[in-house]
């Protein structure tokens, strides 16, 4: 199946977006998830708790989840924090 977009694992990172979890209270000094980046490609990689399971039984009507794809939970606060680094286009 060829898909219209595909996320390339040959990228890298290249800036967060946003504040720091640490700034935000979310972690412990440990740089540990969630994360907001920015690739090298422009695509956005967001490292968060993994809630594919629990929230996939509740997805809403046309939506879905591919085997090769999780849903992916981070704070509100840390996409809030992230706005002004998201381009409007």
């Amino acid at each position: 199946m060829n898909r219209p977009w595909e996320a390339d694992p040959a990228t890298t990172f290249k800036r967060r977006l946003g504040k720091s979890p640490q700034e935000l209270g979310h972690t412990t000094d440990n740089a540990d998830c969630p994360d907001i980046w920015e690739l090298e490609n422009g695509d956005i990689a967001v490292i968060g708790r993994d809630l594919t399971v629990p929230l996939g039984a509740k997805l809403p009507s046309g939506v879905s989840v591919a085997a090769d794809e999780r849903i992916v939970v981070i704070p509100r606060s840390m996409l809030i924090a992230a706005k002004p680094d998201i381009p409007n286009s």
